[in-house]
């Protein structure tokens, strides 16, 4: 179905999926470029929640992420978005053991020498999100698909997106790494640990996020139960997988990369019985998540203490 197409459909059922669809789109066009990022994070809020956005006594976790947009913005923030920079961080912080190897980077697809790449591999953007390439096969990889996503992607700018200050200067760039299996199977289980002043107050686990129609997340605590809240895009678990041998360890390593920081979301995967890290990330959802029950907006949001930042 086109756009028009779509757009008509939720006109006619569902006019807040209409509004978010919109919002979604007009984020993407150089339009929305003329408008501040207060004006701009004020839009789509409402289109996302219908209810305006309160930036003078910010409540709710997604409140408090717009908040964190505008207002806390540490030059540290650049190198810890950029999937390659963030690499010596991390090294600096809890050691080199807990990196995907890189086997190279690159400012343009053309330059990326495939002869010297191992048979299975991955390459993704540093300054993005969602341009994962995976390469199980150098003899049945479409070159010329990676070539078209990756090319279009290194012109994108995620700050527009979004207005997540610490994209805005990022450097794009590709980088491969290491092709990472766990035990024989395709798709990695993702530890995201959110973390509330430096504190892990829960993780949520996730599987297939290559592909979200088929995609599973549930919001777990520190003692591995399901949480009483969901997002709403995303089906759950019907059982949560068997607990990582290294969560309690994982939840350490939080603690320590999410020091001083008002909110940060550190995520790890655990492959063959090891820890490996996968990224930092200061906006989970762009502060768009809806919750069930929305009541926990609130709840997480309570978590967040911005007095500590003003």
């Amino acid at each position: 179905m086109s756009k028009i197409g779509t757009f008509f459909e939720l006109f006619l059922h569902d006019r807040k999926k209409l509004k978010i669809a919109f919002a979604r789109n007009f984020e993407k066009t150089k339009l929305s470029h003329i408008f501040s990022d207060k004006m701009f994070l004020s839009f789509v809020y409402k289109a996302h929640f219908g209810e305006k956005l309160n930036l003078k006594d910010p409540q709710t976790f997604n409140e408090k992420l717009q908040w964190l947009k505008l207002f806390y913005r540490d030059p540290e923030q650049i190198k810890l978005v950029d999937k390659y920079e963030v690499k010596k961080y991390i090294t600096e912080m809890i050691g080199e053991e807990y990196i995907i190897p890189t086997l190279g980077i690159y400012e343009r697809f053309e330059d990326i020498n495939f002869d010297v790449l191992p048979d299975q591999f991955v390459l993704k953007c540093t300054h993005d999100s969602g341009s994962t390439v995976i390469c199980r096969d150098k003899s049945t990889f479409d070159y010329t698909a990676a070539k078209t996503k990756l090319s279009k992607k290194l012109k994108n700018n995620l700050f527009w997106h979004g207005r997540e200050w610490p994209y805005k200067n990022v450097k794009p760039r590709i980088i491969a790494e290491q092709y990472m299996e766990d035990g024989g199977k395709e798709d990695l289980i993702d530890y995201k640990f959110y973390c509330f002043n430096g504190e892990p107050k829960f993780s949520y686990v996730s599987s297939g996020l290559s592909d979200h129609s088929t995609a599973r997340i549930s919001y777990v605590s520190l003692d591995w139960k399901k949480e009483p809240f969901r997002r709403t895009d995303f089906a759950e678990f019907d059982e949560l997988p068997p607990k990582p041998i290294n969560f309690d360890k994982m939840v350490e390593l939080s603690k320590i990369l999410a020091k001083g920081i008002p909110f940060l979301r550190v995520d790890f995967y655990e492959i063959n019985g090891a820890i490996y890290f996968g990224e930092l990330t200061f906006f989970p959802g762009s502060g768009y998540t809806a919750f069930d029950p929305p009541e926990w907006d609130k709840t997480l949001g309570d978590w967040i203490v911005l007095e500590e930042q003003l």
